[in-house]
């Protein structure tokens, strides 16, 4: 009797696949741009964006190797990941409809909006419905998402994030080298205790230490005053490319603009948001299956997670000041940056570190000369952009923090190489893991 069952089974699902010849590949995008939006309502800060897209996309990653024998389990290139039980218990499904699907609903039991993505879960139904795939398969789906999404967040919440409130408030250090919160909101430092959050690939926070910051002095003949200037005369003479390039990288989650007495915000999205953006985009123009879409999604924004975890530590090392601050004291007391100043200490770049990361990454998944057209800021009326290369775009992401007047030259350049150690870390494991590249060549 079993054994009919299981024929049964196996003739429906082959009857299935061959009438759906729907790939719901371009489901994905919408997807990880819904957390965006929900997360760009909640004002999440950049770290924590890129740990709330990491846990939604391994959910996701984790149907699809379940599914798929020739995907990695998650295991082989995450730290502590636990085996994720995909239990469909005989019943027929679609492991990309389940996918898809929890995405959106890891998001909505992680974030703290995250019931604004029940909205979002309805009219993915209604699409399936729409692409004529049966209700029972729907209903089974997304049965698998639900509970596939419950034991990732089940696995998120010893990472030390519930903790980050019980930790000691974060006193700016006393001196003159040292940040200070910055004008026009005067906003606290943001996660000062980041460091403690567990990396999802790296060994550690401080596996990779960035070299020495250049030290602190108000003397006019001293590196540090030179730091200071070059950042005052390139904010003073910025040409329009220059200022275009900063404002496309801006990725200010919650920018605050004063108008006399009253305060009005601007919420973006976040470097992580923009980065998740343009790897779909890449995805798309490369025409990736549904898995290999899946596959770079979650391998980025864990590349981005442990990205922000290196970063954040030297931070908070260094504690170092920022050039308003300096500029503001020391050398002009009327000049104001073009972007406004992000409210946490300066070294490193979070930009240089970040977007190398996982430029560096997707260049092993995709290749080294992949050129793509950037649309993620036309939201907000800046144009779209031409790259000739991931690396390009993250070169260009990292001196546009210059040209904004928030980073020193040695933040950017020193954050670069710390960028590119993570994302080679990244590489690394997950070539172990057998991770192969996606795109190009093999």
């Amino acid at each position: 009797m079993k054994r009919w069952i299981v024929l049964l089974i196996l003739v429906c699902q082959s009857g299935y696949a061959q009438q759906h010849k729907t790939t719901f590949t371009d489901y994905i995008q919408p997807a990880v741009f819904s957390l965006s939006m929900v997360m760009m309502h909640d004002v999440v800060n950049p770290p924590a964006a890129c740990r709330f897209y990491g846990y939604a996309t391994m959910a996701a990653y984790s149907i699809v190797a379940a599914h798929n024998r020739e995907v990695p389990a998650a295991s082989s290139f995450i730290r502590s990941y636990p085996e994720i039980a995909v239990h469909d218990s005989g019943r027929v499904y679609d492991h990309r409809i389940a996918a898809v699907y929890s995405i959106l609903e890891t998001g909505r039991q992680m974030l703290p909006s995250g019931f604004m993505l029940e909205k979002d879960e309805e009219r993915l139904v209604l699409l399936f419905k729409k692409d004529r795939v049966p209700d029972s398969i729907i209903r089974n789906s997304i049965a698998i998402a639900v509970d596939v999404a419950k034991q990732v967040v089940q696995w998120s919440r010893p990472d030390g994030y519930g903790k980050l409130s019980t930790r000691v408030r974060y006193t700016p250090v006393k001196g003159e080298g040292y940040w200070y919160p910055t004008p026009p909101a005067y906003i606290e430092a943001v996660e000062p205790h980041w460091k403690t959050i567990r990396p999802m690939v790296i060994d550690s926070c401080n596996q990779f230490i960035p070299l020495p910051p250049v030290p602190f002095s108000k003397d006019s003949a001293s590196a540090f005053f030179a730091l200071n200037k070059e950042v005052r005369d390139a904010g003073v003479h910025l040409t329009m490319e220059q200022r275009v390039i900063a404002s496309f990288w801006d990725c200010n989650p919650f920018a605050v603009s004063t108008y006399g007495h009253m305060a009005i915000g601007f919420k973006k999205i976040t470097p992580g948001g923009h980065w998740m953006n343009i790897t779909g985009i890449a995805a798309r123009k490369a025409q990736l299956d549904f898995d290999k879409t899946v596959l770079v999604h979650a391998i980025a924004a864990v590349t981005m997670t442990d990205a922000f975890i290196s970063c954040w530590d030297a931070k908070y090392q260094s504690n170092r000041i920022r050039p308003e601050t300096y500029i503001n004291r020391y050398i002009d007391v009327r000049w104001k940056p073009l972007l406004q100043t992000p409210p946490f200490p300066e070294y490193t770049s979070g930009h240089s570190v970040v977007s190398t990361a996982v430029a560096t990454v997707l260049t092993y998944m995709m290749g080294d000369n992949f050129a793509y057209d950037d649309n993620s800021e036309e939201m907000f009326e800046i144009p779209a952009r031409k790259f000739t290369s991931f690396l390009a775009a993250s070169r260009e992401a990292a001196i546009s923090r210059l040209y904004g007047g928030i980073h020193y030259r040695d933040a950017i350049d020193n954050g670069v190489i710390q960028g590119q150690q993570v994302g080679e870390k990244v590489v690394e494991k997950i070539r172990e893991a057998g991770i192969k590249p996606v795109y190009g060549k093999k």
